[in-house]
Order: structure tokens, then C-alpha cells, then sequence
């Protein structure tokens, strides 16, 4: 007879772990089972995110996202270029969504706050660098503990996006976009790159290598635009939308 099961999640017995070397110690065997039962908790405060996010976004109406550097100053030309496009695009009817934090999402959320405007800020808990900028709105402030929650939140809220000079956290936003637009698992929105300088390395990377090897196709290079004018990337949201339906992307 098989010995009883030492751990329990509600009513329903955690399985045994089966996979383990037997080269583990009983305190490594005993502290990979603990966080295994952590794990199964974790889904609920896993689902509690996404329902505050889909309860409190999906009231809000047309947005578009905003990503860059958390670490760009207010004197740099980056959080200028990100404060004219926020309030451009507040007055064509947008409101504005970012991460929350401070560099180009706090000039995102200022340009939309002073035009009086929608202004909606994601915030992610971490060590440094994030904390909520002052200029979001006080009822659509949203923390966030995960963060592959707050992607799904900053993509299926936004009727477009505005990328500008960042780090991993940019890239990574710019190429979630990208993918599920690609992959058809979001409805096509225009992304905007902004800053021709800064992104053109990247481009020519995209072009000479991963397209050149065969790893996209000439069709995906055109899923974004790549400006310096805040009129352009206005006028191309703007106008995208005269010819589609505004809806949650997925």
C-alpha cells in the first residue's frame, strides 16, 4: 500500500513528485514540494489580476499605449516627443495608457493629463526604477505584481502604439505587439516607432538578418512605421481608424 500523500491543496491531494533526482536531499525534495503547493495559491492572486484589469480597462474606451525608457529625464527630447504625442492624440479622442512609471510613461501621462485627457497608468511592483508617475488619472491607476498580467492588459486595451527609445522592458513590450499581431492572435493596430536614430539599428538587423535568413517575411516589416513627426503618428492612428472598428484587440 502506498504511504499517504504528505500534502494537500483544498480537498484534492498534490501529486507526487515523481521527476526529481534522486540526488536531491530531503530538504531540497521537501522545499521543492512547498513551493509547489505556493505555486497552486499563486493562481488565484494570478486571477485576481486579470479580472481588476479587465473590470477597470474595459470602461475606460479608445487608448493607445505608450512605451519607452523609464529612464529618461524630463530634459531629454524623448520626453518631450512622448509629451506632444500624448496630447495629440488626446485630441483626436484616445486616451492614453502606459506602464505607470516614470521617464516616457510619466511624459505620456503628463501630455495626456494636461490636455485633459484619459490617463491611465499599469505600475509594476519592482526594486527600483517604478514607481507611479503623478500625473495618472487617481481611479485608473492599477499595480500589478505580474508582469506577464500587465502585457496582456497594456496590448488588449490599446487601439494602437507608440514606441520610443527604451530598454529590455521596450523591446519586450514592442515585440509582444508584433507577434500577436503577426500571428493574427490580436486584431491589427498601427505601431509606431519613434526616433529614426535610435531604432535604425534595429531595423537594418531586422532587414539584413532575421529577414534575409528567411526568418520573416517582406509583409512584416510593414506592421510598423517608423517616424520622427508626432503629426505622422497621429495622423496614422487617426486615420487607421476611420477605415476600422474600435474594439479590444483580443
Amino acid at each position: 500500500m502506498p504511504p499517504p500523500k504528505k500534502f494537500t491543496f483544498g480537498r484534492m491531494p498534490a501529486p507526487e513528485l515523481t521527476a526529481l533526482p534522486p540526488s536531491m536531499t530531503k530538504q531540497e525534495v521537501d522545499a521543492w514540494q512547498e513551493q509547489r503547493i505556493a505555486d497552486l495559491w499563486r493562481i488565484f492572486r494570478i486571477m485576481g489580476e486579470f479580472v481588476e484589469g479587465f473590470e477597470r480597462l474595459s470602461a475606460v474606451g479608445p487608448c493607445v499605449s505608450i512605451y519607452g525608457s523609464a529612464r529618461t529625464k524630463p530634459d531629454h527630447p524623448d520626453y518631450h516627443l512622448a509629451e506632444t504625442v500624448a496630447r495629440k492624440l488626446v485630441k483626436c479622442g484616445f486616451g492614453i495608457i502606459t506602464g505607470g512609471g516614470p521617464g516616457i510613461m510619466e511624459a505620456a501621462n503628463k501630455g495626456a493629463h494636461e490636455a485633459g485627457g484619459i490617463s491611465v497608468g499599469l505600475n509594476i511592483d519592482l526594486p527600483h526604477e517604478q514607481k507611479p508617475n503623478p500625473y495618472i488619472d487617481a481611479d485608473k491607476l492599477i499595480n500589478f505584481d505580474f508582469f506577464f498580467v500587465r502585457k496582456v492588459m497594456l496590448h488588449k486595451y490599446a487601439q494602437g502604439f507608440v514606441v520610443l527609445p527604451g530598454g529590455f522592458g521596450t523591446m519586450d513590450e514592442l515585440f509582444e505587439a508584433l507577434t500577436l499581431i503577426q500571428t493574427r492572435k490580436a486584431t491589427p493596430s498601427p505601431i509606431i516607432l519613434m526616433g529614426s536614430a535610435y531604432w535604425g539599428g534595429l531595423l537594418s538587423w531586422l532587414r539584413d538578418t532575421m529577414l534575409a535568413s528567411g526568418r520573416i517575411s517582406p509583409e512584416d516589416l510593414d506592421l510598423f512605421l517608423v517616424t520622427d513627426d508626432p503629426d505622422e503618428a497621429v495622423d496614422t492612428i487617426d486615420s487607421f481608424y476611420k477605415q476600422h472598428l474600435l474594439a479590444p484587440n483580443f
